[in-house]
């Protein structure tokens, strides 16, 4: 892939001094608001995996039987899919120090799998460091959480001058982030607004910068932008 294929990133803004109260990314109080952001989205496929098996089990409910095995498969699917990004996205898998782009991609889709709008992974095939690929795995999640109304993202990446940039375009109605998102992502703390979005943000935001890179978004009507580089 060359430059040319890659869209114009956003320019990256200067880094947001920490803000008075800020949470410390390192403390008790970040990782208590990451641990309740991913039991947010794993309850809501054990949940209901558990009450299918509860229909299976209510004798009056023998008639929604095929309902209740549809619902458990794919509820198992959904948190597997998210099992499995989570464990790279958000570092768990730290004994790997490269990432297949190909596998990241399998991931990604894991989670676009389950929500309205729908991935083009432009990335070639290549091999990515630790940084790069827990930043577009999370870029993704943004990416589609930035279309609730459905629409396309679309995920570039190229290497050059020893950095690789990661750029992703969200299009479709209603596009949009959250201002605890923009917030997170700006490296500002979290006044208002829900904590789960923010602290996704707020992760991002980190290990970029810890990495050495650095993040920008714009927001247009029907339009996200986002982008980033790390070093290579």
């Amino acid at each position: 892939m060359t430059d040319s294929q890659v869209p114009a990133a956003p320019t990256p803004a200067p880094a947001t001094p920490p803000a008075t109260g800020a949470i410390d990314v390192q403390g008790p109080d970040f990782a208590a608001l990451l641990a309740a952001r991913l039991c947010h989205d794993f309850i809501s496929p054990a949940s209901a995996i558990v009450s299918g098996l509860d229909l299976l089990e209510d004798p009056a409910a023998q008639d929604m039987r095929e309902d209740a095995m549809s619902l458990i498969a794919s509820s198992a699917r959904k948190l597997a899919d998210l099992l499995q990004f989570t464990r790279v996205a958000f570092g768990a898998s730290a004994s790997a120090e490269n990432f297949d782009s190909r596998e990241l991609e399998k991931l990604a889709q894991g989670v676009f799998d389950h929500v309205r709008p729908t991935m083009v992974w432009a990335i070639e095939s290549q091999a990515m460091n630790k940084p790069s690929a827990r930043a577009v795995l999370n870029i993704a999640q943004i990416a589609a959480s930035a279309l609730p109304a459905g629409g396309v993202a679309t995920l570039k990446g190229v290497t050059a001058e020893g950095r690789f940039l990661i750029t992703a375009d969200s299009l479709g109605a209603r596009a949009r982030l959250r201002p605890e998102v923009l917030a997170g992502l700006k490296g500002e703390a979290l006044t208002e607004g829900l904590g789960g979005p923010w602290v996704q943000a707020a992760y991002l935001h980190a290990l970029v910068r810890a990495a050495g890179g650095q993040i920008a978004v714009e927001v247009a009507e029907d339009r996200v932008s986002l982008a980033c580089w790390v070093p290579a």
